[in-house]
């Protein structure tokens, strides 16, 4: 679950309306600003049922107006038939992520069996799912505090919000803070996924790429002219290294990075060097002479970072149930 905004599908399994607010509220809010498709699904309506108004204000609070994205699973509560029930779900959503915060332990392994069966990630609610020495990753919703205190503010029926303090009916009380934090389920600790790119960090990645971009546009109008020469057979060495460094900046950037504004900031940092170094130069040098080397290393450059750019993005393929 990248929270880019680009397709993302994420399908949340709890225990109740309610603690969809309580758990994962920040995060439903943020996913929605952030033009992804979120559907919560609920193991049952509760002990003390909330109102259908009070789960329709939860819902409008957080941000989504479609009543059918939020919806009480049918059939048995146990886990083979929860497991059909939610492969239905996730196969209906093409489901790209699953968040579950569910207390109940057959319905959390009901939820990550299904997204197994369809190859997709799960991300368990560390309130819920925490073991000693896992790494939790923390997701800022600190902009979407108040969204989330209006959404708990609707379920009256099962506690008292207090400024940011939740007391609930049976004496507890839980505080809510500006980050909710999750686990990868089934991944190593190092494993970060849910953590979604800040704008600082974009900005930092996108200055560093242009600098790369910099970089390999004037090592390679240096050393794009090399050649070495093997009896009668001159071989371009230089253009074809040249080459070679600056498709691999471009194409790893997309593949590591995923994000077209980072390959963009590479592209142009090199596209710009080649052209200002191709230039004549006060003196009357030239870096990049008239010839068939010199016109390959101003083509092919812009060509691949094209080519680059334009790549769609491929969803995995899901295995066939």
């Amino acid at each position: 679950m990248v929270m880019s905004g680009t397709g993302e599908r994420v399908v949340f399994v709890l225990d109740a309306p309610g603690d969809e607010s309580l758990l994962t509220g920040g995060t439903i809010a943020r996913l929605l600003d952030d033009g992804a498709e979120v559907t919560v699904l609920f193991g049952s309506s509760g002990s003390s049922a909330p109102s259908a108004a009070a789960v329709s204000a939860a819902r409008s609070a957080l941000g989504e107006g479609d009543p059918a994205q939020w919806r009480v699973l049918s059939g048995a509560p146990e886990d083979a038939a929860r497991r059909s029930v939610l492969g239905e779900a996730l196969a209906e959503t093409e489901a790209t992520a699953v968040v579950t915060a569910a207390a109940d332990p057959v319905l959390r392994q009901a939820a990550t069996d299904a997204a197994g069966d369809h190859g997709v990630p799960v991300f368990l609610s560390s309130r819920v799912s925490a073991a000693p020495g896992q790494r939790l990753t923390a997701i800022d919703v600190s902009d979407h505090l108040d969204r989330k205190l209006h959404a708990l503010a609707a379920y009256d029926a099962r506690w008292q919000v207090d400024g940011r303090v939740v007391h609930l009916v049976d004496g507890g009380e839980a505080l809510v803070t500006g980050t909710e934090t999750y686990v990868r389920a089934g991944a190593p600790a190092s494993v970060a996924a849910l953590e979604a790119p800040t704008v600082a960090t974009r900005l930092i990645a996108t200055l560093v790429a242009l600098a790369a971009g910099v970089l390999f546009g004037v090592l390679g109008t240096v050393a794009h002219q090399t050649t070495v020469d093997l009896g009668p057979v001159s071989l371009p060495i230089g253009l074809v290294l040249s080459l070679v460094a600056c498709g691999t900046l471009l194409v790893g950037l997309r593949l590591v990075v995923g994000d077209r504004l980072v390959v963009l900031a590479a592209a142009i940092g090199l596209l710009a060097t080649v052209f200002l170094l191709s230039l004549r130069s006060t003196g009357g040098s030239v870096l990049v002479p008239a010839g068939v080397l010199g016109t390959v290393w101003t083509a092919v450059p812009a060509l691949v970072a094209a080519l680059v750019l334009a790549w769609p993005r491929i969803p995995a393929r899901r295995p066939t149930a």
